[in-house]
């Protein structure tokens, strides 16, 4: 029978320097008689940032499903100490509701005391002048600030990005990696999965995905 994601939510978990935050055994994915992920192991450490590129159809988004809950694998299991912070490639926001009222549903769903964090994130990522703005007048760059700091604001132990600077201009790209070392700092694990990765050296380790398995690449120094 296939496993799905254990979690313990119990304390910070992972975010203790070099604690193992999010663990994956063996995972497999098929659809049919077609294998899009072939037993992948792999860990997080608290404090890292990990990268997967791999083009499109690789089966990535598939990946990031499994390490999120989202989806049973055919086999394997993910483990996961500590919260977890998902922000998919499809923005799931509601197009009537708007930033500011995001904010508050997904405030008392996490059970947050404030929107202190939730609110510098907006500063931060310079889309305050849309909080009474509802979804559906958002730009596409918009959304997926507010789908980011949707992700962020219970200060996750483990943060799974799957394309999260799509859209953003150059500015909010420069803030999006201020705010990636931030995160690293914190002791929070964060993988980003991209068909296209240009800041190699920003990545603690990068893999890529192909035929259904996850292979590491060389560090960005010794890269021609």
């Amino acid at each position: 029978m296939a496993s799905t994601l254990t979690a313990n939510t119990a304390d910070s978990g992972g975010k203790a320097p070099g604690n193992v935050a999010l663990d994956a055994r063996g995972v497999s994915k098929r659809y049919g008689r077609r294998w899009i992920l072939r037993d992948l192991s792999f860990a997080l450490t608290a404090g890292s940032l990990v990268g997967i590129v791999g083009e499109n159809g690789a089966g990535k988004s598939t990946l990031l499903r499994i390490l999120a809950g989202e989806l049973r694998p055919s086999a394997g299991a993910v483990s996961l100490e500590g919260a977890l912070g998902y922000c998919p490639q499809t923005v799931i926001l509601n197009d009537s509701l708007t930033v500011a009222q995001h904010l508050d549903y997904f405030g008392a769903a996490y059970g947050l005391a404030d929107l202190r964090r939730a609110n510098d994130l907006v500063e931060r990522l310079g889309y305050a002048g849309y909080r009474k703005t509802p979804v559906r007048a958002l730009s596409g760059g918009s959304k997926q600030k507010l789908n980011l700091t949707i992700a962020l604001m219970h200060d996750p132990a483990v943060l799974l990005l799957d394309e999260p600077y799509q859209g953003f201009d150059w500015e909010t790209y420069l803030r999006f990696w201020e705010l990636a070392a931030e995160l690293r700092q914190r002791g929070c694990a964060v993988l980003i999965i991209s068909h296209l990765v240009y800041d190699r050296s920003r990545f603690d380790h990068l893999y890529t995905l192909a035929a259904g398995q996850l292979h590491r690449e060389p560090p960005a120094a010794s890269q021609a």
